[in-house]
């Protein structure tokens, strides 16, 4: 399904952007109060798209 594969698309970027987020952390580009809100809030988005991406496949193959 071409929705999935965007959606997995979209995962694929924010596992990237929470690396990003480390790594920034990590380098003191970011503070740890923006790390942990920004970070908080990728996880959040990583979340949602598994749970959607998990959730169209199971509808897909009823």
């Amino acid at each position: 399904m071409d929705f999935i594969n965007k959606l997995n698309i979209a995962l694929k970027e924010a596992n990237e952007t929470e690396y990003w987020l480390e790594l920034s952390h990590e380098s003191n580009v970011i503070d740890d109060k923006q790390f942990e809100s920004i970070y908080n809030d990728c996880g959040k988005l990583v979340a949602t798209l598994t749970k959607i991406i998990k959730t169209t496949k199971d509808v897909a193959e009823k």
